[in-house]
């Protein structure tokens, strides 16, 4: 894999959804990460941007969907990966 030469582009945003804020209350948040990201990448950036230590990640690439564009012509939406970032106890990442 190829590696992501900067920490601030390994993580795009963090995923705001019912089952991530559900999932928040146990130190587990949902981030979209850069497709090329490997787990040790994204445990350094999560680690650095927001000074906590992370348990473990989970990762996986979610495949888009097939869409309506133009004149009823199919289209397809990007893939886009995702990891979830278990913290250690007594941390926590204020998103918001």
């Amino acid at each position: 894999m190829a590696e992501v030469s900067n920490i601030y582009s390994v993580l795009k945003h963090p995923l705001i959804s019912e089952k991530a804020s559900k999932d928040a209350a146990f130190g587990k948040y949902v981030f979209v990460v850069e497709k090329n990201a490997n787990v040790i990448e994204i445990k350094k950036a999560v680690e650095k941007i927001y000074k906590v230590k992370v348990l473990k990640i989970n990762t996986s690439v979610v495949k888009g969907k097939i869409k309506r564009v133009r004149y009823n012509q199919p289209g397809r939406t990007s893939d886009w990966k995702k990891a979830v970032v278990t913290l250690k106890k007594g941390f926590e990442i204020k998103l918001g």
